[in-house]
């Protein structure tokens, strides 16, 4: 087995891997190698703190893997291995990436494996669930991954998937008669979508200041990150909870758009067409709630859930789907748990799960 490191002009080389290990299956999807080009390819303002390299794995004179090396310098102590795909049956390979990871930046004293760029781009090695369409912005991949890399420490991710019903009882917990003095809740305006997303960039970094893998985001990233759904996203997938006029908390939502892609491509107009017209998709995804630290244990997130259900029940979905939480938020597990637990009568079970892989260098 050699590593062979690539540049720039054999992208598409390493991008044909994903074609190779998924030529058969039905159940992945393309719709996040944006993301891939963005940050490998593209000269994206992640690029700014952060330096990145592309290789291939080889047997012989057979490719049969890739990976990337990111290095952002705001988790400076990381090296991460991102975008990894692979072959069944390769072996003990993880030394080899190890290696080449040390040799990189061997200033750095920890590798994670399954960390792509940063957790709002991508995080996880899928768990289970492997014959389902995953969820739009979630990992997917085959169910011998994790075997390449299982001696090494595991930080366990977990999604919640529940029904409208209990999703209508949620929202209904936010009593108006608790409100905060001054709380303002809004749908973003998408006609000023520069000025809204750098609201969600300073929500983000003030209210995730303490997660392992968290690193201060900069506005024009999520412009860049927001930029090609423009025209799938509405006015009530970002949602603004204001005091005095002062942001201080944030959710973001969407529909699961993997369900309008049939194959292995990225989205594109005939996709946005499809769900204008149709709008066939019955789950959304709880992508991310975020509020600052001096009103993390008010009315505040329960406002947000309380403004979204009116759009919800208008659009007919009957499932949500929740983003990862890391096993160690066990505030937040607890949360939704209590949550889940009153509306069923019985102590609700993750639905995916995902793991990152986590190594001294």
């Amino acid at each position: 087995m050699k590593i062979e490191r690539i540049d720039k002009s054999a992208f598409n080389t390493f991008i044909s891997v994903n074609n190779s290990v998924y030529k058969n299956n039905k159940f992945y999807r393309g719709t996040e190698a944006g993301i891939e080009k963005m940050l490998l390819l593209d000269k994206s303002s992640f690029k700014n703190h952060s330096t990145s390299r592309m290789y291939l794995m080889r047997d012989g004179n057979d490719i049969v893997g890739k990976f990337a090396l990111i290095n952002d310098y705001r988790l400076l102590d990381y090296i991460q291995v991102s975008f990894f795909e692979a072959h069944e049956g390769l072996g003990d390979i993880y030394p080899l990436i190890k290696k080449t990871a040390k040799n990189y930046i061997p200033e750095c004293s920890k590798i994670v494996v399954g960390l792509n760029g940063h957790i709002n781009y991508g995080a996880g090695i899928l768990q289970n669930k492997f014959d389902e369409v995953p969820l739009f912005g979630l990992s997917y991949n085959p169910p011998y991954y994790s075997n390449y890399f299982k001696n090494l420490l595991q930080r366990k991710m977990y999604t919640f998937k529940f029904s409208m019903d209990a999703y209508h009882e949620w929202a209904k917990m936010y009593n108006p008669d608790r409100k905060l003095d001054s709380l303002h809740v809004r749908f973003m305006n998408k006609g000023d979508i520069n000025k809204e997303s750098a609201i969600y960039t300073k929500l983000n970094n003030l209210s995730f200041v303490k997660h392992v893998y968290w690193a201060d985001r900069d506005i024009e990233e999520d412009q860049e990150l927001f930029y090609p759904f423009r025209f799938l996203l509405d006015n009530e997938h970002l949602i603004i909870a204001e005091i005095n006029g002062t942001p201080v908390g944030f959710y973001l939502w969407y529909p699961d758009f993997n369900q309008i892609v049939d194959n292995h491509r990225e989205l594109n107009v005939f996709d946005v067409l499809k769900y204008r017209l149709t709008n066939k998709i019955n789950t959304f995804r709880f992508t991310q709630i975020g509020v600052i630290p001096q009103f993390q244990r008010s009315p505040v997130a329960l406002a947000l859930i309380s403004k979204s259900l009116s759009k919800l029940i208008q659009k007919k979905y009957q499932f949500c789907e929740g983003g990862f939480i890391f096993e160690e938020n066990r505030a937040s597990i607890a949360f939704v748990s209590r949550i889940l637990q009153r509306v069923y009568g019985k102590k609700p079970q993750p639905y995916r799960q995902f793991a990152v892989f986590e190594d001294d260098l």
